[in-house]
């Protein structure tokens, strides 16, 4: 039986990329006799206050604690037979833990990330701690790793200037037992539901969309339901915010009728994976997004959803969608297109290949 070591930045059940990167997998990789251990850089609790403001001090500590906890686990390496790293080994510091299980231990190392994390992103809460992350040490773990695992065709072409072994591992859904729209109940909407779910970290792409939104109200009555981890208080009458919970997330995102993703079109955004629309789409629910990045893979226009560039067309195809006249057609299109493209079980072979 192979033995795999797990490092991930966060704690399990937590992060959506690592949820629907690699965690939905795990009972896969068991099931293929493969023995794994999972330990997160962080703990529950220092989670819990890495995005808030304050917490200086407990912030410093359970880094520190972080670092002795990987600096212990390295003298267990020699118990694995492989090493996936998502993003990185630890939050802050050069790729110390990478460079000693690659070129020290030298293990099979698969690195996966489905983001353009070589680029500075941080929240003002952890302003101190931005010149401690060395963006730069991206590029050596990818140079490092026996294989890399990305989530599109924008990310492989970066990953390939520093290693040819690198494959795209789209970020995938598990329409069996999750996403699955015959598993909850959807009830019938008092008025049309227009749905955005992410961080408020993403919430900014909203922006773009306020003038559109105060343009629908004058003539359509709609909501606009926005499920995150802290209300975004845009000023949007129809907004309804709705917070983000694990235990009611697709019972929550079931309820919309149509889903939006605006992006702007900028070097991080392209590396972004879709996942919203993933999200909607697996739930039937048509997806209305910017032509970003893989956007424009994932979403075929006027079939199973819209491409909106412009703010006018945005606004044409969201009152298209409040004046009814969406077909049940791109509904059942758009988890088709999951389904057989985005889905776990349409993935899980290419996923397995890593650790053969």
């Amino acid at each position: 039986m192979k033995k795999l070591l797990i490092l991930a930045p966060y704690p399990s059940s937590i992060a959506p990329s690592q949820r629907f990167r690699f965690e939905q997998y795990l009972d896969l990789i068991r099931k293929n006799d493969i023995k794994y251990e999972y330990h997160s850089f962080l703990t529950l609790d220092a989670w819990k206050i890495l995005h808030q403001s304050g917490y200086f001090f407990q912030k410093v500590l359970a880094i520190l604690n972080a670092f002795m906890k990987r600096f212990r686990l390295m003298f267990q390496l020699g118990n694995f037979d492989m090493i996936f790293i998502h993003r990185e080994a630890s939050h802050i510091g050069p790729p110390i833990f990478e460079f000693i299980i690659t070129k020290v231990l030298r293990k099979k190392v698969i690195y996966d990330f489905d983001d353009a994390i070589w680029l500075p992103n941080y929240s003002e809460h952890n302003a101190k701690f931005n010149k401690l992350k060395m963006y730069g040490k991206v590029n050596w773990i990818i140079k490092w790793a026996s294989v890399v695992s990305v989530g599109n065709q924008y990310l492989k072409g970066y990953a390939k200037k520093y290693n040819q072994n690198v494959v795209i591992n789209p970020t995938t859904i598990d329409t069996e037992n999750y996403h699955n729209p015959s598993l909850f109940n959807k009830k019938e909407n008092t008025k049309p539901i227009i749905g955005w779910t992410g961080t408020l970290t993403t919430a900014q792409y909203i922006e773009f969309l306020i003038p559109v939104f105060q343009k629908l109200e004058k003539i359509y009555d709609f909501e606009f339901r926005m499920i995150s981890n802290e209300d975004p208080k845009f000023p949007i009458q129809s907004l309804v915010y709705k917070p983000w919970s694990k235990e009611t997330e697709i019972q929550d995102l079931i309820q919309f009728d149509i889903g939006i993703m605006p992006l702007k079109d900028d070097i991080w955004a392209k590396g972004k994976c879709g996942f919203k629309a993933l999200q909607y789409m697996a739930l039937g629910i048509p997806a209305i997004v910017s032509p970003v990045g893989v956007n424009i893979e994932i979403v075929d226009d006027g079939i199973n959803g819209f491409i909106c560039s412009s703010q006018e067309e945005w606004y044409h195809a969201l009152s298209t969608f409040l004046e009814n006249a969406f077909e049940k057609s791109m509904s059942i299109e758009a988890r088709k297109k999951i389904e057989e493209n985005y889905s776990v079980q349409s993935n899980q072979d290419n996923f397995l290949s890593f650790f053969e």
